[in-house]
C-alpha cells in the first residue's frame, strides 16, 4: 500500500533548505508569484506534469508545492559530494543513461508507491519558451498503473533564467500556476492516455500563456 507522505527525514530536511535557500531566492532574486496552492494534495501520491524550459525549475516547483517533489536525475550526480544529498533531500531519484524509458518509468513509479509526489517534465525534455509542443505519454501511463492523480503545473518564466552564454543565472520575474487535480485515468488504454496527456498540455499551456 502507498505510504500517505515522504520520509519523514526528507521533509525536515527538505523544510530547512526550502526555507534558508530555495524560498528567499524565488521570493526575492526572482520576485516569485504562485497561483492554485489550494490545488495541491498535501498526502498522498500525485504525479506533478509541467512545462520545462530551465534547471532551476525542479527546485522551483518543489518549493512552490510545499512538499517535496521527485524527479529523475542522471546516475552521475548522485556521484558529486554533497550535491547527491541535496538532490536526494529533493526527491531525486538516479537513472542510469541509455537504459532508456523503462528504467525511468520503474523509478518513478516506485517513487509514487512509497507516497511521493513525483514530477514529469510533460514533453520529456526543455523548450526554450517553455511552451508544451510534442507531450509524451509516459506521465498519463504512470498515473494510470499507480492509480494516482494529476496535478499540471505552469513555470512562466524560467526559460529567461539561462540564456545561451549566461555565467550567473539572471533575476528575472517567475510565476508558477498551479490548475485543478485531474482524476486518475480509467484505464492504460492508447486512446484515453492519449486524451488525458493532451488535456494536461493544453491546460499547461493555457496557464503559460496568462502570464505575468
Amino acid at each position: 500500500m502507498p505510504r500517505d507522505r515522504e520520509p519523514l527525514n526528507n521533509l525536515i530536511l527538505y523544510h530547512l533548505l526550502k526555507w534558508s535557500v530555495v524560498s528567499p531566492v524565488f521570493h526575492t532574486y526572482f520576485r516569485g508569484r504562485v497561483y492554485g496552492v489550494e490545488h495541491v494534495p498535501q498526502t498522498g501520491p500525485v504525479v506533478v506534469v509541467s512545462n520545462h524550459a530551465s534547471n532551476f525549475d525542479p527546485p522551483l516547483l518543489s518549493c512552490c508545492l510545499r512538499r517535496p517533489v521527485a524527479f529523475m536525475a542522471k546516475e552521475e550526480l548522485f556521484r558529486v559530494p554533497v550535491l547527491k544529498q541535496v538532490i536526494r533531500l529533493y526527491g531525486a531519484y538516479p537513472v542510469r543513461r541509455g537504459e532508456g524509458d523503462r528504467a525511468a518509468m520503474r523509478a518513478a513509479i516506485a517513487s509514487l508507491e512509497a507516497g511521493w509526489a513525483t514530477g514529469i517534465f510533460l514533453q520529456g525534455t526543455r523548450t526554450p519558451d517553455g511552451r508544451i509542443t510534442d507531450p509524451k505519454l509516459g506521465a498519463a501511463l504512470i498515473a494510470a498503473k499507480v492509480n494516482a492523480p494529476l496535478l499540471p503545473v505552469s513555470l512562466w518564466g524560467t526559460a529567461a533564467i539561462e540564456p545561451p552564454g549566461a555565467r550567473w543565472p539572471r533575476s528575472v520575474p517567475v510565476t508558477v500556476r498551479i490548475a485543478p487535480l485531474i482524476p486518475p485515468p480509467p484505464s492504460s488504454a492508447r486512446s484515453v492516455l492519449e486524451d488525458l496527456t493532451q488535456q494536461c498540455a493544453e491546460t499547461i499551456n493555457h496557464l503559460h500563456s496568462l502570464g505575468r
